[in-house]
């Protein structure tokens, strides 16, 4: 009987003691790996939140350039699809940027096409005046 307690006891912590040395390895890798995009060298949208600087946010709403979706040209007033979805757009070496959607399903052409979209957001920026 004690035998047989013994060799399930084994079996069942067998599998922890073989696996220990390649989980142990991997302890120290507490960062997420990189995004395809970043990797790629395209920034990521991250959704406005708790954490966000409230003095940034509430900066970067007043000097927002559109009154509409930057994707569907829906107004963001309207909230026919409810309030507009806040999104940060972070790129390395670049300053974040506030990008409002009408809905979620905005996020995935936005992501097909960033580049698109930020010169959207930039055209439609008021331009300093030339003396």
């Amino acid at each position: 009987m004690k035998l047989t307690r013994s060799v399930s006891l084994a079996l069942f912590l067998a599998p922890a003691f073989l696996l220990a040395p390649f989980t142990a390895a991997h302890d120290d890798h507490h960062e997420q790996p990189p995004s395809a995009a970043s990797a790629a060298g395209r920034g990521e949208l991250v959704p406005v939140g708790p954490a966000t600087d409230a003095t940034w946010l509430a900066a970067a709403r007043e000097h927002y350039p559109l009154t509409t979706c930057v994707v569907s040209e829906e107004d963001l007033a309207a909230e026919t699809m409810g309030p507009p979805r806040e999104f940060i757009y972070r790129q390395a070496g670049q300053p974040d940027r506030l990008v409002r959607f009408c809905c979620k399903d905005c996020l995935k052409d936005f992501n097909r096409e960033p580049a698109k979209y930020l010169r959207m957001l930039d055209d439609a920026a008021p331009q300093p005046h030339a003396r």
